[in-house]
């Protein structure tokens, strides 16, 4: 799915160790280092290359930073409300492709570089944001070289992943990368504080859960059926303890993970369905004409590749929960009790911390690893999580 995409937005005033309240780096949060140095590439022509990599761990702002650099580089200087228009992602000179789905297809990389050849209809650049630019396969990097290589004098493309290591080394070669600094504890917790009103202990508890992903911690502090859910499954994984175990719990991650993923869009897939049906003036409950029935058969499609994906990376999530409490038994193991991440879980963790060895553990890290690449790959989740978790229970692979 090609679109123009809106930077993300606050549900309420943020402040980090440092407030930008101007527009457009207000939306920043705790990244004063990246922004100097992308408000002087913004100012001095010399400084500005014609495409950038942002990258930092989940949660850490890429997108956001990505929109607000956007805003500045195509709005004169002081235009705020043209800054306001590449934030909301309505303006004509930014292109943006954030993927629903599992990849990012040839089709639609191709589709932003053909966007990428116009030149600026109102603002100072046409820039290009590529969310998400770690779903690229190989194939569709090869689309973005030559773009990368000789882009128009006044196009500006900017990347964004977790790492530079996800993208080809071609691609690598050819970006300014921008690294961001990973947040606190204490700083996420407090933001999520003034952006919510939670309890500060739910705020602290949720950051250090979500291992410092703004978002993530966001949506634990003011979703209890989710920190449920991520307690259940911690649990469920302690208590595997065979081959049978490891199938039920497999199972039941994977209905975790479902239930979640249905959380987060069954409300959008229904807006996004009533909405269409308003614009082609079907009343509600009204039979969906023949001719018409194309343009929803498309939607629901898109929306089954959002689904899969949201899917795959509520399992992602699930298993970086798992690193952590394995990471925490490590800890224990060396003597190291201080900086738990899974504090609530504290008693069941020191014992299997003595029951363990470090080498067993970290064969269990190894695994869970590798069971990442195996879902990457397409791998059926049921299976590759019963793999994992025969490891769990008996300390080798299969």
């Amino acid at each position: 799915m090609t679109s123009v995409t809106p930077a993300p937005t606050p549900t309420g005033e943020q402040r980090g160790p440092v407030a930008h309240d101007s527009v457009p780096w207000g939306a920043v949060w705790g990244q004063e280092d990246a922004i100097a140095q992308l408000r002087a590439a913004t100012e001095d022509p010399s400084q500005l290359a014609h495409a950038w990599l942002i990258t930092g761990p989940a949660g850490s702002g890429r997108s956001t930073l990505a929109y607000a650099f956007a805003a500045a580089l195509i709005a004169e200087p002081g235009d705020e409300a043209a800054m306001r228009q590449v934030l909301a992602g309505t303006h004509p000179d930014l292109a943006a492709l954030r993927t629903e789905g599992v990849i990012i297809s040839i089709k639609d990389a191709r589709a932003l570089v053909e966007r990428s050849y116009f030149s600026p209809s109102l603002g100072r650049y046409r820039v290009i944001v590529m969310e998400d630019a770690d779903r690229m396969v190989e194939r569709t990097s090869n689309v973005l070289l030559k773009a990368l290589e000789e882009p128009p004098e006044r196009t500006v493309w900017i990347l964004c992943a977790p790492s530079d290591a996800d993208l080809l080394p071609t691609i690598r070669s050819r970006v300014r990368t921008l690294r961001l600094r990973e947040p606190a504890v204490d700083d996420v917790a407090r933001l999520i504080v003034q952006r919510t009103g939670v309890d500060p202990a739910i705020a602290e508890q949720s950051a250090r859960l979500a291992q410092r992903h703004i978002g993530m911690a966001q949506r634990l502090a003011t979703d209890e059926a989710a920190r449920a859910r991520r307690e259940e499954t911690l649990r469920s994984v302690l208590a595997v303890r065979g081959v049978g175990d490891a199938v039920e719990v497999a199972a039941r991650i994977v209905q975790l993970a479902t239930d979640d993923a249905k959380s987060l869009t069954a409300e959008r897939d229904e807006a996004e369905r009533e909405s269409l049906l308003r614009t082609l003036g079907i009343a509600p409950g009204g039979a969906v004409p023949p001719a018409v029935r194309g343009q929803l058969s498309a939607l629901e499609d898109d929306q089954k590749r959002r689904a899969t994906r949201s899917l795959r990376d509520g399992i992602d999530r699930v298993l970086t929960d798992l690193e952590s409490m394995y990471r925490d038994t490590l800890m224990l193991q060396f003597g190291r009790d201080a900086d738990l991440i899974n504090r609530e879980l504290s008693d069941q963790i020191a014992a299997l911390a003595s029951a363990w060895t470090p080498e067993r553990t970290l064969v269990v890290l190894d695994q869970i690893a590798l069971t990442r690449t195996h879902l990457e790959g397409n791998a059926a989740p049921v299976l590759a999580l019963e793999s994992m978790l025969v490891t769990v229970a008996s300390g080798r692979t299969p």
